[in-house]
């Protein structure tokens, strides 16, 4: 069974670098740990933890989206409600909520999920984000609990992974097959692309 690590980055796109580099990096805190780019081109990582990052494309045209309140249904295609990023502790929850606040930006007040704490808001591209706490005491990751009145049969089959629900690798790559091609960022590393 593979072992997550965490989400190495979350990849999204901004038609403003200069402004997503100062919410993310100079107001949220985040720093700023990789810059890609050419003309008409940047892909810049900024640091959300020792394991986990998140990106943004800049693209020209990049409009930012119709801000839209976190869970609310939508109809049509759709692929992204928000991001919620944890905190360590109660009081930073509170200082984020009056840093976005502060900074001109929308947040909501604290909101009690039971087993977090959340502030919403939007980032300068109209990205939903939400920052959360776990509550002490009530860990979902070792207590998983389901509170859904009318589950699916496949959510009845309870919460851990179920490998045989899908083919099985009847041929893993063999190891003189294993290759890795060079892609942009390589040259953050070896100076020019790999070839």
């Amino acid at each position: 069974m593979i072992k997550y690590n965490g989400i190495n980055h979350l990849a999204m796109a901004t038609g403003d670098m200069d402004s997503t580099i100062r919410f993310w990096r100079d107001l949220l805190g985040m720093r700023l740990i990789a810059g890609l780019g050419s003309p008409g081109y940047r892909h810049y990582f900024f640091e959300i933890s020792a394991k986990d990052s998140i990106a943004f494309f800049e693209w020209p045209g990049i409009r930012p989206a119709q801000e839209k309140e976190h869970g609310r249904p939508v109809v049509g295609p759709f692929i992204f409600d928000h991001v919620s990023f944890g905190v360590g502790t109660r009081d930073e929850l509170w200082e984020l909520r009056d840093k976005i606040a502060a900074a001109g930006f929308w947040s909501s007040e604290v909101i009690d999920h039971g087993f977090i704490y959340s502030v919403y808001s939007f980032d300068p591209n109209g990205i939903p984000i939400e920052f959360s706490w776990n509550v002490e005491g009530v860990d979902i990751r070792k207590n998983p609990k389901m509170a859904d009145s009318e589950p699916s049969d496949i959510c009845r089959e309870g919460t851990e992974p179920r490998s045989d629900k899908w083919p099985a690798v009847k041929g893993p790559t063999p190891e003189k097959d294993k290759k890795v091609y060079p892609g942009v960022g390589s040259e953050l590393f070896h100076g020019t692309v790999k070839k």
